[in-house]
């Protein structure tokens, strides 16, 4: 049975257990440090049980089964990389969550911190990415959770900033501890000096809100070279490494 379609059934599953709604795994990729040539994070991002793309995975999820995609994703990314051994690297693990599938924050955490308990991985190297990409319909009930979730020790990153609806408020509603410029903002960045403005503000910005800001997308040097010359020296992207199936890739550092 498929579970989430109301509040009532979520809160339900948060005690009566949940199943999986469709087969699908994990890939992860790195963020890394130009700087200290290290790993900070893993992102935790989904792909089919063939490797099937994670637009195909994310196309199966609805109204009815978004509850138990969501709770289902947290456990399967805990598991898996605690498996491959995470915890050693010293790497912290990201994975991107549904706050409309959330609607008890302390309720429906539990599942995430047994998880976490029972394969040994420190909850303060998980971190709950929010994507911009969907408008914030309410913005106390965020709070809410992520009030919840830094109750835990969980870090809170805000995905494809620049990119959704109401960034700067977001950033300063919700205090995350990480901002991820979006792709678009990246693209080409050594090529377009308003762009660069921009990052090197966001940048100098986040050092004073004591905030982490990583640039994503990074697919060449003059991308890297031009987010290093801005401030911004935490980086994601192919050109460090492309996700790995169910596996840690290695960082290619030039």
């Amino acid at each position: 049975m498929l579970l989430g379609s109301s509040s009532n059934s979520g809160c339900g599953a948060c005690r009566d257990g949940i199943e999986e709604p469709f087969p699908f795994t994990m890939a992860f990729q790195p963020v890394v440090d130009v700087e200290a040539r290290t790993i900070r994070n893993y992102e935790a991002l989904v792909r089919g049980p063939q490797n099937e793309s994670a637009l195909s995975v994310l196309s199966q999820v609805t109204s009815q089964n978004r509850y138990a995609f969501d709770q289902v994703c947290r456990i399967k990314a805990i598991v898996l990389a605690s498996k491959l051994g995470m915890v050693q690297t010293g790497a912290r693990l990201a994975v991107n969550f549904m706050p409309e599938a959330v609607y008890s924050p302390a309720a429906c955490i539990a599942k995430t911190l047994r998880a976490a308990e029972l394969h040994h991985f420190p909850l303060d190297r998980i971190i709950f990415e929010i994507t911009e990409n969907e408008p914030v319909r309410d913005t106390a009930h965020l709070q809410g959770i992520i009030t919840e979730y830094k109750k835990h020790g969980f870090g809170i990153a805000l995905d494809d900033f620049g990119a959704g609806y109401s960034g700067l408020n977001l950033l300063a509603e919700l205090e995350p501890d990480i901002i991820k410029l979006d792709a678009k903002l990246i693209r080409d960045l050594h090529q377009r000096p308003r762009s660069q403005a921009i990052v090197r503000t966001m940048a100098k910005l986040c050092r004073v809100l004591n905030t982490e800001i990583i640039g994503e997308a990074v697919e060449t040097a003059e991308e890297r070279d031009a987010l290093q010359k801005c401030g911004v020296h935490l980086m994601q992207g192919y050109f460090f490494a492309r996700p790995l199936f169910e596996g840690l890739p290695e960082v290619k550092w030039s």
